[in-house]
């Protein structure tokens, strides 16, 4: 009866696991406990499951024993381990394809690996480059290996938007491209502002990103940006930078977010650092520099004797950073949707491993073990709901997941070394992404 539930579930979605073939690879998880991140399970972990993965679909799951076994599958024995859905990186970056002078030609490539290793499987990458459009489809159609890419085009900024006129028209070129969304940065008037808004409902394509000084948070949240990134504009509507801010003040702002529906990706540990507020001398010792390029690391360093931000507040960083974690807390206790990122490769991100030091401030925050997972894994998949399915352990969905092996709800810092990551349904075991990391950290060494 249970086998022949099973075959019932395949059917429902249009899927057989009996009608599996060779040429589209299967692979299935056996005795994992999974956190499926359904809303109907309420954050419950299922106990002694199989998943059975063919292409990049999750295609059935049930207790063990339930559920048929291809005879040609590909078996990963959980052993008591956890399943849940891969993490998104919502505030990300891709090197361009082609590499800056002294940049090693690999290190596009090791970056999107990077990700992998973090069990990282999606990210919306936040600055478009030539080319990147193609690199987009090479991954998706197997040609590259490396997360999902939902990308931003180039910036709209003071340099790149003269007027009302050419700011529509530039936001309908990026629609016909075939960017995810149009990318924000300071610089821009309001009217200009309101003029890529405007033009970007019209399109039906977000724009989301920083605040100009010039608008404002409450214009761009009422405008409609998609995201507030980095809590850009909270802050500065409110003297934040160099005093405390009354609790009232940041729940009325907290409110008005909701309000209007709009997404944060708060960036807690690159802001830290911009500001001023990181532990320089733990920075300089993060054990994942290795897998960075000696120039890039050499600019991170650089940047910490002499920092050069136009977010830098010296004196005043302890404070301004209290009320940034404070901000966050009022976000999250008033039911804003909070997106996980980390702004990698930037500042001492180093992509996918970043997740290890943006975690603990929102931990910091207030935020359970399960809505941080929530903000990395569901929350995306609803942003994304119009592209494509992802972000649970549900039959139909994309198979991006992290095999770890302790309950992320009781300990999440076990997401920082998944047992193994699932992307796309392909499959990276813990010894294949070691092996990668050393290979990667041999290489910059070797420069």
């Amino acid at each position: 009866m249970a086998k022949l539930g099973s075959f019932l579930v395949s059917l429902l979605f249009g899927l057989s696991v009996t009608a599996a073939t060779a040429n589209e690879h299967v692979t299935v998880f056996e005795n994992v406990h999974v956190l499926t991140m359904q809303p109907e399970h309420q954050g419950q972990i299922l106990r002694q499951q199989t998943v059975v993965i063919q292409g990049d679909r999750i295609i059935a799951m049930g207790a063990q024993g339930d559920v048929e076994i291809p005879a040609h599958a590909q078996r990963i024995t959980g052993e008591g381990r956890y399943l849940l859905p891969g993490l998104a990186e919502m505030h990300g970056h891709v090197p361009p394809t082609q590499s800056f002078t002294g940049i090693p030609e690999r290190y596009l490539d090791d970056v999107l690996y990077l990700y992998l290793a973090g069990g990282v499987t999606t990210v919306r990458g936040m600055l478009g480059h030539p080319h990147q459009l193609q690199l987009k489809d090479d991954i998706a159609e197997g040609r590259r290996i490396g997360p999902t890419l939902y990308l931003a085009g180039p910036s709209f900024n003071s340099n790149t938007v003269r007027d009302r006129a050419q700011a529509r028209q530039r936001v309908r070129e990026h629609a016909e491209e075939g960017w995810d969304l149009l990318k924000i940065h300071p610089g821009l008037s309001l009217d200009q502002y309101q003029a890529i808004a405007a033009e970007a409902h019209e399109q039906g394509i977000d724009f989301a990103g920083h605040v100009p000084t010039d608008v404002g948070i409450r214009h761009a949240i009422i405008l409609g940006s998609r995201t507030i990134d980095h809590l850009d504009g909270y802050l500065a509507e409110v003297d934040g930078f160099e005093q405390p801010v009354s609790d009232e003040v940041l729940q009325e702002l907290a409110e008005f977010t909701v309000a209007h529906g709009v997404g944060v990706v708060p960036t807690q540990a690159l802001w830290a650092t911009l500001i001023g507020a990181g532990d320089a001398e733990a920075m300089r010792a993060y054990p994942e520099l290795q897998y960075v390029p000696q120039q890039v690391r050499a600019g991170w360093f650089n940047f910490l004797d002499d920092p050069q931000s136009v977010y830098y507040t010296g004196n005043t960083a302890a404070v301004h950073q209290e009320n940034r974690q404070r901000l966050l807390a009022a976000l999250y206790e008033a039911g804003a949707e909070i997106l996980l990122g980390t702004d990698a490769p930037q500042l001492f991100s180093v992509p996918g491993l970043s997740m290890r030091r943006e975690i603990p401030f929102m931990v910091d925050a207030g935020m359970t073990p399960y809505d941080i997972i929530y903000s990395g894994t569901v929350a995306v998949g609803q942003y994304f709901a119009q592209q494509d399915e992802f972000g649970q352990v549900r039959v139909g969905h994309r198979a991006d997941l992290l095999l770890v092996g302790e309950n992320p709800l009781e300990n999440i810092s076990t997401l920082y070394e998944p047992v193994g990551v699932m992307a796309q349904g392909q499959w990276h075991s813990r010894s294949a992404i070691e092996a990668k990391l050393a290979e990667i950290a041999a290489a910059y060494r070797a420069e």
